[in-house]
């Protein structure tokens, strides 16, 4: 399944990925290989896009913890990573990518609503 672009302008976008807790990331357009490859202006603005998207994660989810994680080991290029972490997620407080060690049993709010907060707010860079 491809995941969702619920964001875009002409230097980065930010897609959902497909879990049970909400977690986004945010790509550049321009394939960087490291963040310290990224002119510092547009580092600037990838940072307060994940201020943004951080602050709206923790207003409408309430989660126990945000991760951030930057490993583009898979997709080699820069793409920052954000997770809404709740004690009852299926791998908390392992990483999303470590051993699973439960069902998750998670009732959230639409997310629906969550990506239009996102949206609307990244309107306003």
């Amino acid at each position: 399944m491809k995941n969702k672009i619920i964001y875009e302008d002409f230097s980065l976008y930010v897609e959902k990925e497909e879990s049970e807790i909400p977690w986004l990331k945010i790509f550049t357009k321009e394939p960087y290989k490291e963040l310290g490859d990224v002119p510092e202006k547009f580092r600037l603005k990838l940072w307060r896009v994940y201020d943004i998207i951080e602050y709206e994660m923790q207003q409408y989810y309430h989660p126990k913890k945000i991760n951030m994680a930057s490993f583009a080991n898979q997709v080699p290029r820069v793409h920052i990573h954000v997770m809404a972490r709740f004690e009852n997620d299926s791998y908390y407080p392992n990483t999303m990518w470590g051993e699973k060690l439960r069902e998750g049993n998670l009732k959230l709010p639409d997310e629906a609503g969550f990506h239009k907060r996102v949206f609307n707010a990244l309107q306003k860079l």
